[in-house]
């Protein structure tokens, strides 16, 4: 709130000035005290005029106004406690609660900053019309003031930018495993079908998923299709060797179709021991070959019944 400095003037005079004694000769901890009663004496007064301008600037437009006033109110109750225990816990739990109800609501983190930063300038304002008359007492107040109200404000938007990473990766783990389910076809039998772009991260996590799968389901056979894919790089190849060996110590055999020629030449151009796979065409052709490994008869059998 640099902006407030200077603006003042010095008045002596007998008797003090309105509002300041007894703060003339506070030592520097203990202004915060004196603060953080004047804060609590004008709380009504400050929050409304906190949300009258968070309106005006046309943030927290998603809420509704009796939203407003609740959040309003808990921030403005946590910003006060800070400033009187120094401690941000209490605030860093409220932000992460506050951002996992405003964030799926489409609020933006320059909302959330914008916030913080009108409240600040509000209570800054009060400060400096408290103590405006004496510049040396202003510069105090101010002094003691700005640290802790910009460690709020960095608290709080940090809290909410953690939050909304969070829930973003969440989604992202989320879409990664609708788009690309491992589904059990028969008993002991798992297909994984992969379409779209196959990069390094993604390959982990599906890796993961399978090895998953296998686990829950008890598979000993699983065929993991590809027919989807366009290309793969030599990461990707040689992650797809160590989740077909990572399948096997877990007790189920990979069966890999769909290879496309251009995959194909991929893996041999960059050396991949094609010996630990046991690739097939097509894949109708992987999910016969998985039911003759399991024991069930083929199209070609008897009677089309597993034993």
């Amino acid at each position: 709130m640099t902006g407030y400095r200077g603006q003042g003037t010095t008045t002596g005079g007998p008797g003090g000035l309105d509002g300041l004694d007894g703060l003339e000769g506070l030592a520097e901890d203990q202004l915060l005290p004196q603060l953080v009663a004047h804060l609590r004496e004008h709380r009504a007064r400050l929050r409304h005029e906190w949300a009258d301008r968070i309106q005006l600037a046309g943030l927290l437009h998603a809420m509704t106004p009796q939203e407003m006033a609740a959040e309003t109110t808990s921030v403005y109750d946590n910003y006060v406690e800070v400033l009187e225990t120094g401690s941000v816990e209490a605030l860093q739990r409220y932000a992460r609660d506050l951002s996992e109800r405003i964030i799926p609501r489409g609020v933006e983190t320059h909302e959330v900053v914008g916030i913080v930063l009108l409240l600040r300038d509000v209570l800054a304002r009060s400060l400096f019309e408290k103590y405006q008359r004496d510049f040396g007492l202003l510069n105090r107040v101010l002094d003691a003031y700005e640290p802790a109200a910009n460690r709020i404000a960095n608290t709080v938007a940090v809290s909410f930018v953690e939050e909304r990473e969070r829930v973003i990766r969440q989604q992202q783990d989320s879409i990664r495993e609708l788009s690309t389910p491992v589904l059990p076809v028969r008993e002991r039998l798992l297909i994984l079908p992969i379409i779209g772009v196959l990069d390094r991260e993604r390959a982990r996590q599906l890796t993961e998923q399978l090895l998953n799968g296998i686990r829950t389901h008890r598979a000993r056979v699983v065929v993991i299709d590809i027919t989807g894919v366009p290309e793969v790089d030599e990461s990707v190849a040689n992650h797809l060797v160590q989740t077909v060996d990572a399948s096997r110590l877990m007790g189920a055999s990979v069966i890999i179709t769909g290879l496309s020629p251009v995959i194909a030449q991929t893996l041999v151009t960059i050396g991949v021991d094609l010996s630990k796979m046991d690739t097939i065409g097509d894949l109708q052709g992987g999910l016969e070959e998985a039911e003759r490994l399991l024991g069930y008869p083929t199209a070609g059998g008897d009677d089309g019944t597993a034993p």
